[in-house]
């Protein structure tokens, strides 16, 4: 995310720390290439000028020029005004009334539908409030059951609309249903264009009438740059936005819409989609996006994201096991899920300072694990307890089952073999660490 932004701006306090004493031209210089930089991640021209024209004005202030250590004050006044351009501070969804709606609107192929269904079980998981997903896109062939689909994954309740012709017509019933069936949130997939028009806009206002909702939320696609900046921007002159959603800011993104959309309409980005899992949606804290453009890291969102990975209860149960019962292939399957984290490994990657690098250096190999994963479900559950049963012929019905070769199967029990010992020698010790050991 952001990588070639990240890069060029690396370079430019790699350049000033090299020198003892900053003067203006110093500064200047070092301004011109952040100019460049940002111009290339496709922010917006009024914006650049804004933020170059402020940290200017604060870099040749006495407390820098005097300072000590000039490139540090340098970099905490871009850290402070990135911070700024991009809303300044969290701001946190806020519901009002019984039920509380949230209207999600945008064009085609932003990733609303999607956004919904994620944002309904952040709200649920988060949050702990029931919510209703309402499909309102009576326009887009399947959006229904999308969202239909969708919700089955989050493990939330989709209003099934098809009794109803309009979207107007959708946003009175759901209401009704959420009243009656005790739903907090209500949250509202709605149709998009190609491009805004006055139809879209009037149905958008009706429903807005209608449903009078806490969030009005603008879906806009990362990936667009300034286009996306563009729609938010005639969407908020026509709708009283509350905020956006910056969708696959996990992409190729360079970064524009993320630094131009609030100075540009004055809406706070809310949330951030970073991942193509229904749980890849998260807080968007400027603070903390201005130190992953700077190179620095993440640390906080890492520590959150580790936190969640890891299920204490199951730790706690599966510690108990060891000690009675010793270790076998049920648990390593459990752990190998655990690791794998549909993602999570590259996720956390990226939270860190020097994500690029480390990018590059051998990674734990998530391919090798699934394989590991195939194996062991490919063996009765006998033989998951019991792998001295492990002869030649099972080896072989294991490694057709699972689409390998007996090598690999072999190399697998060579591997937990040596993970049985030293789960032993631990006394019932944290098996991840045992897999970390064996670089798994």
């Amino acid at each position: 995310m952001l990588d070639a932004l990240t890069e060029r701006v690396q370079k430019v306090f790699k350049t000033l720390r090299g020198e003892g004493h900053l003067t203006e031209r110093h500064i200047d210089e070092a301004l011109a290439e952040l100019r460049r930089a940002l111009l290339e991640a496709d922010v917006a021209l009024p914006v650049v000028k804004d933020f170059t024209a402020r940290v200017r004005e604060r870099a040749l202030g006495q407390e820098v020029l005097a300072s000590l250590s000039p490139a540090q004050q340098v970099l905490k006044i871009v850290h402070d005004e990135l911070t700024r351009l991009l809303g300044g501070e969290l701001r946190p969804l806020k519901f009002k009334g019984f039920p509380s709606p949230v209207l999600l609107v945008g064009l085609q192929g932003t990733g609303k539908t999607t956004t919904a269904a994620k944002l309904g079980m952040f709200i649920r998981q988060k949050l702990g409030k029931h919510v209703l997903l309402v499909p309102a896109d009576t326009q887009r062939p399947a959006a229904r059951e999308q969202l239909e689909q969708l919700g089955t994954q989050a493990g939330l309740p989709v209003l099934d609309t098809r009794k109803w012709a309009t979207p107007t017509e959708i946003a009175r019933a759901s209401l009704v249903e959420a009243r009656r069936k005790g739903y907090e949130i209500l949250i509202f997939d709605t149709a998009g264009r190609l491009h805004v028009d006055d139809e879209l806009m009037d149905e958008l206002a009706a429903l807005n009438e209608i449903l009078r909702p806490s969030e009005l939320l603008f879906i806009a696609d990362a990936m667009t740059g300034q286009d996306a900046v563009r729609q938010a921007e005639a969407f908020s002159a026509r709708l009283p936005l509350t905020g956006v959603i910056l969708t696959k800011l996990d992409g190729d993104a360079r970064g524009g819409a993320a630094l131009s959309v609030v100075s540009v309409t004055g809406k706070a980005v809310r949330m951030a989609g970073v991942g193509e899992r229904i749980e890849d949606l998260e807080p968007f804290h400027p603070d903390r996006m201005a130190t992953r453009i700077l190179g620095q890291g993440d640390m906080l969102t890492f520590i959150e994201k580790a936190q969640s990975a890891i299920d204490e209860k199951k730790a706690g149960e599966l510690e108990k096991k060891l000690k009675k019962q010793g270790f076998d292939f049920d648990d390593l399957r459990d752990q190998l899920k655990q690791m794998r984290g549909g993602g999570l490994l590259g996720q956390l990657v990226d939270l860190l300072p020097g994500a690029k690098a480390l990018r590059q250096a051998p990674q734990v190999d998530e391919k090798r694990l699934i394989r590991y994963e195939a194996i062991i479900c490919s063996m009765t559950p006998v033989e998951r307890r019991h792998p001295e049963l492990m002869n030649g012929s099972r080896r072989k019905r294991i490694s057709r089952g699972a689409g390998t070769t007996v090598e690999e199967v072999n190399r697998l029990l060579r591997q937990f073999a040596e993970m049985r010992k030293m789960v032993k020698r631990m006394a019932g010790g944290d098996p991840r660490r045992v897999l970390r050991g064996l670089g798994l």
